[in-house]
């Protein structure tokens, strides 16, 4: 692949809007071919029978075990809601809504 030309870069920059200084251009130049160069590396590798991971280490599951334990009655939930209707929660209408 051929290197990375600032001219590239300053016409990259100017369809994304950006306004680069001449200093920004180089330095923006010179790190993009970097980037570049070592997705050239990573594109090289033969990947022939890896398999495809979305993360380097297995996941483990890290919640704890499900236990029964008491709980509030809705009764007692429900007394302290500022609104109850029905054995639920009332809720103010929401705007155009139709009862």
């Amino acid at each position: 692949m051929a290197p990375l030309r600032r001219e590239d870069v300053a016409k990259v920059a100017k369809l994304a809007r950006l306004k680069l200084s001449e200093a920004e251009l180089d330095q923006f130049t010179e790190q993009l071919g970097q980037v570049l160069e070592h997705a050239n590396d990573i594109a090289a590798l033969n990947l022939e029978g890896v398999v495809a991971t979305a993360h380097p280490f297995g996941l483990i599951n890290v919640v704890r075990e499900d236990e029964l334990r008491p709980s509030l009655s809705r009764d007692a939930v429900l007394a302290m809601a500022p609104d109850a209707e029905d054995g639920r929660f009332g809720v103010p209408r929401i705007m155009g809504e139709a009862p």
